[in-house]
């Protein structure tokens, strides 16, 4: 039997055409490609013309399919002398888990490689407008994962660091984030920008300060997934001073 391989491909932060040409070329090669619900999949069909597409998406609050039957299903296909992709969100090895998956893959004799991608860290701020790091603003950032609750030592880290924060799956766990926050020091007029949907045709950009944004959001329903910037950055967006004032005006009548 021809021995199978797996490919772990970044699909970048949603839009088709932010996807890789090395990208492209795994997924024309594919046999099989298991694709994540942040990976860029409408097109698959099409860039994948003999493969079969397997949603194996996790959404929040629910795994549609657990990490551990994912990390089975790639070294199980590769065995049986396939092509496989796996497509995932972002980069691979930005929260991605993609470390699991290649460990898997090697302890199984699997040959398995990895594709980059343009991480949603940095280019869902770039699409709103946000450097992560401007002179004489920002000389660093620091990305964090709010998936779940940060500790108080995570959150005084965070406040004492200074830079640009960038926020990952950080939606659910907002407010007790900013009260972290400003409670280690934060002041309460730090700007914060809120990007649900970057670098698609929903994107749309929330900007207040820290000690508002999270009533902010609310008012304004906003849903993962999204991406949070904290930092002085952040009043380099388009229209920031107006969005910030807006923002203001509709919390207090809220």
């Amino acid at each position: 039997m021809v021995p199978g391989s797996v490919t772990l491909v970044g699909g970048g932060p949603g839009a088709a055409d932010l996807l890789t040409v090395r990208a492209l070329r795994a997924l024309e090669t594919a046999d099989v490609v298991y694709f994540d619900r942040l990976a860029p999949s409408d097109d698959l069909a099409t860039w994948a013309p003999r493969a079969r597409l397997v949603d194996v998406g996790k959404r929040p609050g629910h795994h549609k399919v657990a990490q551990e039957e994912i990390n089975r299903l790639l070294v199980e296909s590769a065995l049986s002398g396939l092509r496989v992709v796996r497509l995932k969100g972002g980069d691979p090895f930005v929260f991605g888990r993609g470390s699991e998956e290649v460990e898997a893959c090697e302890a199984a004799g699997v040959p398995v490689s990895v594709v980059p991608g343009i991480t949603s860290a940095v280019s869902v701020p770039a699409a709103a407008g946000i450097p992560v790091t401007a002179r004489g603003l920002s000389k660093s950032f620091t990305v964090i994962s709010g998936h779940d609750p940060l500790s108080e030592e995570e959150l005084s880290g965070l406040a004492q660091l200074g830079g640009t924060a960038v926020v990952l799956m950080g939606i659910g766990t907002l407010g007790h984030t900013t009260a972290g926050l400003l409670r280690h020091g934060l002041t309460a007029d730090t700007p914060v920008g809120i990007i649900e949907r970057g670098c698609t045709p929903e994107q749309r950009v929330c900007i207040a300060s820290l000690d508002r944004i999270a009533m902010t959001a609310a008012v304004q329903g906003l849903s993962s997934p999204a991406v949070l910037v904290i930092g002085e950055v952040v009043r380099l967006a388009p229209d920031a001073p107006e969005l910030m004032r807006g923002m203001a005006t509709l919390v207090d009548h809220a």
